[in-house]
């Protein structure tokens, strides 16, 4: 998993976390909180979807495995 997916994975679960206290507390800041958690939780997938791609990318640059290349 790339660096940033992680970091915004990590942001998606401590605003979730805010979210669920503002929300105990009786604070309508938590409408923030879940707020940002959607939007780390849409960066976590781009970047986890990114890196997918540009791996199949990379392997179908390469060419299939096993090929003979010799001719």
């Amino acid at each position: 998993m790339p660096r940033l997916a992680l970091y915004t994975l990590v942001v998606c679960v401590l605003a979730t976390a805010a979210a669920v206290v503002s929300f105990a507390r009786g604070s309508f800041l938590g409408v923030v909180w879940v707020l940002l958690a959607g939007l780390s939780s849409n960066m976590t997938w781009y970047y986890v979807r990114r890196e997918k791609l540009r791996k199949a990318a990379a392997a179908a640059a390469a060419g299939p495995a096993g090929a003979d290349v010799t001719g």
